[in-house]
């Protein structure tokens, strides 16, 4: 079976044919690099956010509680 694989494997006799490939790779990893960055940066917002909404629902308790 493992053998099979090595028949859909092409290298090519021209190395110049790798760099459209390497060029869409580089391109790919830096979008990825960048909607990781993002999607972090998004996250603390969303988690500061969320902690003040708790402090404020927090306080509205405890004043309901106190009347």
């Amino acid at each position: 079976m493992f053998h099979l694989l090595f028949f859909y494997l092409y290298f090519p006799e021209d190395k110049t044919e790798y760099i459209p490939v390497v060029l869409k790779l580089i391109a790919v990893l830096i979008l990825a690099l960048l909607v990781i960055k993002y999607l972090l940066k998004r996250s603390a917002i969303e988690a500061e956010e969320a902690r003040k909404l708790e402090e404020r629902l927090k306080a509205q308790e405890k004043h309901d509680q106190e009347n």
